[in-house]
């Protein structure tokens, strides 16, 4: 008997610690412990591993099984540690030959069959990045696990075939058991989803323009106005706008949604911005992540690099906007719980919708509108000042009239914009790239008065805003954030006062429309 050793990957959050699986073989009564802090399904794991075991022609020792993960001060979760928890205990009976540095990540069936996890590409970056480039998985993971940079994947559908490759004996091997494919529609064969198109919107020529600067700058927007002026078709279609991410963001996004075990993880890096729009019935937890045990993300971090869409954001509980706040400035999430504290990033475009008042009458001149002055203010104030105030459009839309339903084809597509869009993000990535920034959004005040400071004739109209109150410290770097967008869009590499001006007014328009 020797002590087997194998590796695997504990992830919390989207950070990866590597684990070193020990496994001992005693002399006593049977037995199979594991140790390291495992929760209850990484403990269910005995169980599994006996009847995978078995059922693959190799099955385990019946004396004391002691395996131990290590470090054993960090909680591990999870059923991706049966296969290295398997090979551990195999390689402690002298049943397979050393596994070296291989680090093995996939879910045990009682059949035998490796089963694909979630977060498999944050865990095979994580191994590579600590030196291990030799990762082993579940057959449908390894499409996705070798989209990592560096790694040596290899897919395996059952455990027998796997143990053979490390020595095992062959004739007690069920070599001959094939599992049924698991893999469901080829992604080729499916029907294509139906992307929104900015020609399906009639007028609203100032919110389709609201929309390009804000995709242009990264810059979030709040549309208000009544039911059915077309908020939500806007919305929907701002990530259309949007660049393809590059490959350092598009491999960030692909983890999070791997960690999450959603279906839009195929067999290529996400290079669409994502879209989440969540119900306003959701709470804290899923907006802002959290749950039992480990952390999850939740939609704000699902939505990194793209698109965070709360329609009817009034109906919204104010604690779920407002914890929003944080990663409005940071980019990132922090969820603290007594099993661990996790991270996840949550750069977002947020496209808040709301009605006038609860009734969603009190457009216009407001004659049907049924609430009173006090119903409205409580309405609108669900959404805190703080929270409006880091939002950089805010705008009104109005009633579409009936000359809006005109010729459809004079509306402009979305590749006519997303060209303009795009041209715009080159312009502020030549600009800012040397100062370690990709878009306007991302500027910080001080940049912004300091290294692109603008002559004060220009920023006069900003400034005495300021100095009446109109505009707080906040508010006066996220319009000079605008303006440098609008100058981009505009073709002209420094903004001048005109603008200043447009900024001012994408800021104050709902206000002053109200």
């Amino acid at each position: 008997m020797v002590l087997g050793r194998a590796y695997s990957v504990a992830l919390v959050g989207l950070n990866g610690y590597m684990v070193e699986v020990e496994a001992d073989i005693g002399q006593t009564l049977p037995a199979f412990i594991i140790l390291g802090l495992p929760d209850a399904s990484l403990n269910e794991a005995k169980e599994r591993i006996r009847s995978a075991a078995k059922n693959s022609g190799i099955p385990l020792s019946h004396r004391k099984i002691t395996a131990n993960l290590i470090p054993a001060s960090l909680p591990k979760s999870g059923s991706g540690f049966d296969l290295a928890v398997t090979m551990a205990v195999l390689r402690a009976a002298n049943d397979i030959k050393s596994t070296h540095r291989t680090v093995f990540i996939a879910e045990l069936g009682l059949d035998g069959r490796l089963r694909p996890v979630r977060g498999i590409l944050p865990a095979v970056m994580a191994s590579v990045q600590a030196g291990y480039p030799d990762v082993v998985v579940a057959q449908g993971n390894a499409a996705e696990a070798a989209l990592v940079p560096g790694a040596s994947v290899r897919g395996y559908s059952t455990l027998a075939r796997l143990v053979f490759d490390f020595g095992a004996d062959p004739q007690t091997l069920a070599l001959d058991f094939e599992p049924e494919d698991q893999s469901g529609l080829d992604p080729d064969t499916s029907v294509p989803a139906y992307v929104p198109d900015m020609c399906d919107v009639s007028g609203q020529a100032d919110a389709r323009r609201a929309l390009e600067v804000a995709a242009a700058g990264a810059h979030h927007i709040l549309l208000t106005g009544p039911p059915g002026a077309g908020k939500t078709m806007l919305a929907e279609r701002l990530p259309g706008l949007l660049p393809d991410l590059p490959d350092a963001e598009a491999m960030e996004v692909t983890a999070i949604h791997s960690l999450c075990g959603l279906p839009t993880v195929a067999l290529a890096l996400m290079r669409r911005p994502p879209f989440e729009n969540p119900h306003h019935t959701a709470t804290a937890a899923a907006i802002i992540g959290g749950g039992s045990g480990v952390p999850r993300p939740g939609a704000a971090s699902r939505a990194h690099q793209g698109v965070l869409f709360l329609d009817e954001a009034p109906e919204y509980e104010r604690r779920v906007l407002d914890a929003l706040r944080q990663p409005l400035e940071s980019g990132k999430v922090v969820i603290h719980r007594s099993a661990g504290t996790a991270a996840y990033p949550a750069r977002f475009q947020l496209v808040l919708a709301a009605n006038p008042c609860p009734c969603g009458q009190a457009s216009g001149k407001g004659l049907d509108c049924t609430c009173t002055p006090m119903m409205r203010r409580r309405y609108l104030a669900r959404m805190s000042g703080p929270l409006l105030d880091r939002v950089d459009i805010q705008l009104r839309v109005n009633r579409v009239s009936l000359a809006d339903f005109g010729d459809a084809r004079r509306e402009e597509d979305t590749a006519a914009v997303a060209s303009r869009v795009l041209i715009a993000r080159e312009c502020q990535r030549d600009r800012l790239e040397k100062l370690g920034w990709t878009n306007n959004a991302q500027v910080p005040g001080r940049v912004l008065r300091g290294t692109l400071r603008l002559p004060a004739p220009v920023t006069g109209i900003l400034d005495r805003s300021l100095e009446r109150g109109v505009l707080t410290a906040r508010g006066y770097d996220r319009v000079l954030r605008l303006s440098w967008t609008l100058a981009d869009l505009a073709g002209h590499g420094t903004p001048d006062a005109n603008d200043l001006g447009q900024a001012l007014m994408l800021r104050q328009a709902a206000n002053s429309a109200a």
